[in-house]
């Protein structure tokens, strides 16, 4: 059976939808409001079935319309999928990679990672996007990173389990709560300055654990350690981040009761997998087989 409907056609009903309405989807597809009117009509012609009603002033989706929108949103997002996986096919390697990575992820070991492909491939740019907790499956699902590094996988995504995340309770060894000379508890840390990491996404919704009475909330966490290193404050760093403060006796474990330590996972997670290019996929496998030799390395 061959398809009676153009991906234009269903462009115009899916943009009708989403921008509110004929005349800002006209807006947003450079065409007039009459054309877009025509591509809508005809595709309900020939199906025979009514994708809108009036309710006031404006067009709604009928449930029937509601299943059609669906279901063009993903036959346009595969026709986009194929044209870039094309574009890349006949480039070759991809001339752009946008990767976003947790920061708590070692900058250093992703960095390498980029040398070496640029080895393999050197007319391929990198663009390397250090966020934070939501901010990274933000960029994702924003079509914003190719690949991310993120402590979890987002819904309708696929990626794989890279490396354990190791985060400890730092301060300063004469930091007061140091001074102490005791476990210390939630209401020790309460009454400090605690050491926050912002979150890069747009919402940031994520509640921290401590409701500290003090705290500096700062966009990086080389600027986070760098603080606690200064005797400003405390906070939880991955371990692979703060070895060399830890070995120079710049930053000391804290005695907490219960939680001085957390424990999570990092996933490499593909915004595509099925369409991604060679250069994509080289990436991804640098980065796990680095991963894999530094762990290996680290528990020798």
């Amino acid at each position: 059976m061959n398809p009676r409907i153009t991906l234009e056609q269903w462009q115009a009903l899916v943009a009708v939808v989403d921008a509110g309405g004929y005349a800002q989807a006209a807006e947003r597809l450079h065409k007039s409001q009459s054309s877009v009117t025509y591509l809508v009509q005809k595709l309900e012609s020939l199906l025979d079935v009514k994708a809108f009603e009036i309710k006031g002033r404006k067009a709604a989706l009928t449930p029937a319309g509601q299943l059609l929108y669906r279901r063009a949103r993903v036959l346009l997002d595969e026709a986009a999928g194929i044209e870039s996986a094309a574009k890349s096919a006949s480039a070759g390697w991809e001339a752009e990679i946008r990767i976003a990575a947790e920061i708590v992820f070692p900058a250093w070991l992703l960095l390498k990672c980029f040398d070496k492909l640029n080895a393999e491939s050197p007319h391929t740019r990198i663009e390397y996007i250090e966020s934070a907790i939501a901010g990274t499956n933000e960029a994702l699902l924003a079509g914003r990173a190719d690949l991310a590094i993120t402590v979890s996988i987002p819904q309708g995504f696929t990626g794989a389990l890279l490396m354990p995340l190791r985060m400890i309770l730092v301060a300063h060894p004469e930091h007061p709560l140091h001074k102490l000379g005791r476990p210390l508890t939630m209401r020790d840390l309460r009454a400090a300055r605690q050491l926050v990491i912002r979150e890069t996404d747009a919402l940031r919704a994520t509640k921290t654990m401590v409701e500290a009475t003090q705290r500096w909330t700062v966009s990086h966490i080389s600027t986070a350690i760098f603080a606690a290193s200064m005797g400003f404050g405390y906070g939880w760093y991955p371990e692979e981040r703060i070895r060399g403060e830890l070995r120079d006796g710049k930053l000391k474990p804290l005695p907490l009761r219960e939680g001085a330590e957390r424990v999570g996972q990092l996933y490499l997670v593909y915004a595509d997998r099925e369409n991604a290019g060679p250069g994509t996929l080289r990436l991804a496998e640098i980065i796990q087989e680095s991963v894999k030799v530094e762990c290996a390395s680290a528990a020798a």
